[in-house]
Parts: C-alpha cells; sequence; structure tokens
C-alpha cells in the first residue's frame, strides 16, 4: 500500500506542474500545448531544470532563472496539492478500478481550486471536460446504481443554483456546473455530504474574516477551495461518517 501511495504521489507532483499550465493558460485563453513552457514575464523557455515540481521553485527562490521577475507561490502549491490529493485517493482506493475516476475527479478539482483563487472563475472548458469524462468512465466503472448518479448530477447543481438565487448571484454559474461533476462523481449520498461540509467551511472562513476584522461589505470570497476540500473529504471518509452517524442516530 505504501508503494502505491508513493508512486501516486510522486506521479501527482508531475501532473500538477501541468495542471498550473492549464489552470494559467485556460484563463488567458491560450492553447494548453503551445507554446512550450516559458515565463510568464519574459517569455523565456524554459529547460527541463527549470520545471522540477517544487524544488525548482525553491531552488530558484522563487524567481525566474532569466530576468529574475517572481514566480506565483500558487505554481508548487498545484504541485502540493496535486500531490497530496493522488496519494490519498491511491490511500483510499488501492488497486482497483476506482481509482481511474477518483483520479481525474481530484485532476478537475485541483484546476477548479487553482482557477477560482487566481480570478474566482471556474472556466466551462474544466467543468465540459471533466463531465464528459467521468461520464465516460462510469459508463464501465459505476459502484452505484447509473440512476443514483443521474439523480446527483441534478441534486447537487440544482442545490445550488437555488442558493445562487437566495444569495442573488453570491454562488457563481462555475460553482454550480462544478456541482453538477462532483454528483457524478460521487453520488448522492456523499454529494449531499460535501455539500453540507462545504457550507460548512465556506461558514466558518466567513465567520473567521468577521472575527479577525478582515471582512468587507461586498466582498467575494472563492467557494470552489470549500466545495474541493468538501467533496474530497466527503469521498474519503464520507462512507465511515454515515455510518458513525446512523450509529449514533439508531442508538438515541
Amino acid at each position: 500500500m505504501f508503494n502505491i501511495i508513493t508512486a501516486a504521489a510522486a506521479f501527482g507532483l508531475l501532473i500538477g506542474s501541468f495542471l498550473n499550465v492549464v489552470a494559467i493558460r485556460l484563463l488567458k485563453k491560450e492553447s494548453i500545448v503551445y507554446p512550450p513552457s516559458h515565463c510568464v514575464h519574459c517569455s523565456h523557455p524554459l529547460k527541463p531544470a527549470d520545471l522540477v515540481p517544487v524544488f525548482s521553485y525553491i531552488w530558484l527562490r522563487g524567481k525566474c532563472r532569466y530576468c529574475r521577475g517572481l514566480i506565483s507561490p500558487l505554481y508548487p502549491f498545484g504541485e502540493l496539492l496535486t500531490a497530496l490529493l493522488f496519494g490519498l485517493m491511491a490511500w483510499r482506493f488501492g488497486w482497483t478500478p476506482e481509482l481511474v475516476p477518483a483520479l481525474l475527479f481530484v485532476s478537475v478539482c485541483a484546476v477548479a481550486v487553482l482557477t477560482d483563487i487566481r480570478e474566482m472563475i471556474i472556466p466551462n472548458t474544466v467543468v465540459g471536460f471533466g463531465i464528459a469524462a467521468i461520464i465516460i468512465l462510469r459508463i464501465w466503472i459505476h459502484p452505484l446504481p447509473w440512476w443514483d448518479y443521474a439523480l446527483a448530477f441534478f441534486l447537487g447543481s440544482g442545490i445550488l443554483y437555488l442558493f445562487c438565487l437566495a444569495s442573488k448571484g453570491g454562488i457563481g454559474g462555475g460553482d454550480i456546473k462544478l456541482y453538477a461533476f462532483i454528483g457524478i462523481a460521487l453520488g448522492s449520498q456523499l454529494t449531499l455530504l460535501s455539500l453540507f461540509l462545504a457550507s460548512l467551511f465556506g461558514t466558518l472562513y466567513g465567520v473567521g474574516l468577521i472575527a479577525a476584522g478582515r471582512f468587507r461589505k461586498g466582498m467575494a470570497v472563492p467557494f470552489g477551495p470549500f466545495i474541493v476540500t468538501g467533496a474530497v473529504i466527503a469521498l474519503i471518509w464520507g462512507e465511515a461518517l454515515f455510518h458513525e452517524y446512523w450509529k449514533l442516530f439508531s442508538s438515541v
């Protein structure tokens, strides 16, 4: 088990480096394959030594080797985030078929987090690709009945749409579409749990901002990271949480 977790985390570092490129170029509406990797400040092509996940950022002290322009800390953050998520999925599912949709799930979620943090946008391209890919995978790999995934597709996005109406636009369209993807990936039960957790974490963050005196009227906060946190927790520990809840409920 340790070997697969280590291998998955190492693979996640490499995928995370690519997902950083995807996130940035989609926001700029650029091709994700051309031109090759280059500095966003001076456009100098990057060499392999400049592209080693996390290590290159530390070695170069967060600056471009060629123009000394600052490199965003979101680069190593995205790489480490993807490595962590890949390792967690390997720990949770091991060498089972469900590992494949799980890795796709966290990859799409990682891009959504990166774009939402950068510009508070979850591009339609990301969610559209995720929905199409997870539907294809669910044709062959579906631990739950088909109708459950279809229900979750409408359930999560529908509830978030109602939240959007109630908050008069406080929830973005990208968040709603992301939950359509999450629904197909997780199924109805875990989708509802993830929605509860995302709302809880978002509320706690808001309370923390108020307590710290950092909240301002009309302040916009990206909800994507909270959605992904809730969804990942639900995917990994959701079944155990429901089991403990029903055991507690039945003992009352």
